[in-house]
């Protein structure tokens, strides 16, 4: 199983994703299936699209989890609705989620939980961190611990970030 970090310890989830195609799907009887009632549940923007006024509806939470792709502006007015937005991460090397968090912490101003999910790595934890992430989904076989640890591997940033907003020299400047 997966290990969650959120705010750098390691957290149990309550959250469950909604994947669109049964819940998209009409019944024998001509009805769309109903959520959950209150479930803590990440839901894609197609099926929010689709389903806003019964997902509010619910009693429970909701979350959003957008890929590489989506484009933050489409979901900005909505994101009042989103106690959680995770941003997913499906190749190691696809950086575009990092350019998604800081649209939605600086852009957008977005206060609730920003998670990563997918290929998420003890490598990766402090920069995710630096621009706005503070929950955390490990890939498999992912030592939270040994995760957890790489939040201290650099004592300073040079750049500004969601989390340092002055670079390191105006940082520096300040403090004489």
């Amino acid at each position: 199983m997966a290990a969650l970090i959120r705010n750098r310890r390691i957290a149990s989830d309550s959250w469950q994703p909604l994947e669109p195609q049964r819940w998209l799907q009409v019944g024998e009887d001509g009805l769309l299936p109903d959520f959950p009632d209150r479930a803590d549940l990440i839901v894609t923007p197609q099926l929010w699209a689709l389903r806003r006024e019964d997902l509010l509806a619910r009693g429970g939470r909701l979350g959003l989890r957008l890929e590489p792709g989506d484009e933050p502006s489409g979901f900005a007015a909505d994101l009042e609705h989103f106690a959680l937005v995770a941003v997913n991460f499906p190749k190691f090397g696809d950086g575009r989620g990092y350019s998604i968090a800081r649209l939605l912490r600086e852009r957008y101003d977005y206060q609730g939980e920003l998670r990563a999910v997918g290929q998420v790595m003890r490598d990766h934890l402090f920069f995710m961190e630096s621009c706005g992430f503070d929950a955390f989904l490990l890939r498999e076989g992912e030592d939270a611990q040994e995760a957890i640890a790489a939040f201290d591997d650099f004592s300073d940033a040079y750049q500004a970030s969601v989390a340092r907003p002055q670079p390191l020299f105006r940082r520096r400047a300040g403090a004489k």
